[in-house]
């Protein structure tokens, strides 16, 4: 809280009011105007759409901005913050560090619905919870004119991460910058597809992914933010080192926006699935792409979907070079142009015949040779560490398309390729 002393409440049955509140779900309409007398006790209603209105069916009460808040902490319970009523007609409020609560959270929120002057809120280290989070995107769905809050290190947890996430998806208010820094929520999977957030929207995601430590799989695909929503994804693949899935599916990205992606991905140790599948990319941005995973010896990338570019021979063997460095990558593309490259498609082996046939000729099972190929001897394995023992073993030799098939026939479940339904079949 602030050092200045704490205002003393205006009733004595505050703690009547209180609980009259806290047992009704009644409808609350905060109007700001020139201030009149307001009863202290509503009857309760069955209904209401927003906590954050504070409506009457017989009168409303109006009130200026301080008045607005004073009732507001004395209907949510709380003492009100004295910074806060000096500074509520600037447009900058630091907050930080004041120990507000949900409900003291909930108090600024009403007395922000109607305000026009702050643009930017601070409110880390609040404890505010989900139940703040959501008094505060309440209050956005009204106010159009605050631009940047910070929310950041307030033990929002799963509900609070589900509140923001619906929020992005539908996000109409002035916000243009989200800060949600060193919130470990423990979300580890996010799905915005088909949710048109556009360049606002996803931006403002990005915000509070750059540094985020939980999120592992995250899908943005249709959501048309083209360039400029890649560029803050870039700089989010540059910073985050603990996102693994990315589907940027039909989002409009071209080679501008790829390069800018690429340039991330030089960088980047976390990454192992991208799917950039119906973006307008050429084969050129292709390149940079996969010549962005050479550059980087650290890189975990594993599997990238370019499925609708056309790519040339000269393009294979330039993969050819990035796998040898990289052997656990996989890169699915359209189709080669080239009549001789897609003859050779017809020729390869089988590979579990071949993998069959050398188990045969060494006196073993199959399930051996598989297991043979995990140090840990168990019979699952992470996709990408098969692949990369499947391409360096020297016992069967097989090519990165015929383990694609393996995998496919394995039955990859969750990033994972199972091979112990071979324990019925043992030679």
């Amino acid at each position: 809280m602030d050092n200045d002393e704490p205002l003393e409440p205006e009733t004595k049955d505050e703690s009547d009011s209180v609980s009259a509140l806290q047992s009704s779900n009644e409808t609350l309409y905060c109007e700001a105007e020139a201030p009149v007398a307001v009863e202290k006790e509503k009857p309760a209603r069955e209904s209401s759409e927003t906590d954050l209105e504070i409506e009457d069916t017989e009168k409303f009460f109006t009130t200026g901005q301080k008045e607005l808040y004073l009732e507001a902490c004395k209907l949510v319970g709380v003492v009100p913050v004295s910074y806060f009523i000096r500074n509520m007609e600037e447009s900058y409020i630091n907050l930080n560090h004041h120990g507000l609560g949900p409900n003291g959270t909930k108090a600024i929120a009403i007395a922000l619905v109607s305000n026009t002057t702050v643009l930017t809120l601070e409110l880390a280290d609040n404890c505010i919870t989900e139940e703040g989070i959501l008094s505060l995107v309440e209050m956005l769905q009204e106010n159009y004119y605050l631009q940047e809050m910070n929310v950041s290190d307030n033990d929002l947890g799963l509900e609070g991460a589900r509140i923001l996430s619906e929020f992005l998806q539908n996000n109409t208010s002035s916000l243009f910058s989200l800060q949600l820094s060193a919130i470990n929520v423990g979300l580890q999977s996010l799905d915005l597809s088909w949710n048109h957030l556009y360049i606002r929207g996803v931006v403002a995601l990005c915000n509070g992914l750059r540094s985020n430590v939980s999120l592992k799989k995250l899908d943005l695909s249709m959501n048309s933010f083209g360039n400029e929503g890649a560029a803050a994804l870039g700089e989010v693949l540059r910073l985050n080192s603990y996102l693994t899935y990315l589907d940027l599916s039909s989002n409009n990205i071209t080679n501008d926006g790829l390069s800018k992606i690429s340039r991330a991905l030089e960088l980047n140790e976390s990454l192992k699935v991208l799917k950039l599948f119906l973006n307008p990319i050429s084969m050129d941005g292709a390149v940079l792409l996969i010549l962005s995973i050479k550059r980087n010896p650290k890189s975990r990338m594993e599997d990238i979907d370019i499925s609708n570019v056309l790519v040339s021979e000269q393009f294979v063997k330039i993969l050819d070079g990035v796998c040898a460095i990289h052997p656990q990558l996989d890169v699915i593309y359209k189709s080669v142009q080239a009549p001789s490259a897609k003859k050779t498609l017809f020729t390869w082996t089988n590979p579990v015949k071949l993998i069959q046939s050398y188990a045969d000729q060494n006196k073993i099972s199959v399930l051996d040779f598989f297991r043979s190929l995990n140090p840990s001897g168990e019979m699952m394995m992470p996709v990408g560490e098969f692949r990369k023992a499947m391409i360096q073993q020297n016992k069967v030799p097989i090519n990165r398309y015929q383990v694609r098939e393996l995998i496919k026939k394995l039955g990859e479940k969750t990033g994972m390729v199972d091979f112990s339904f071979l324990k019925m079949t043992r030679s």
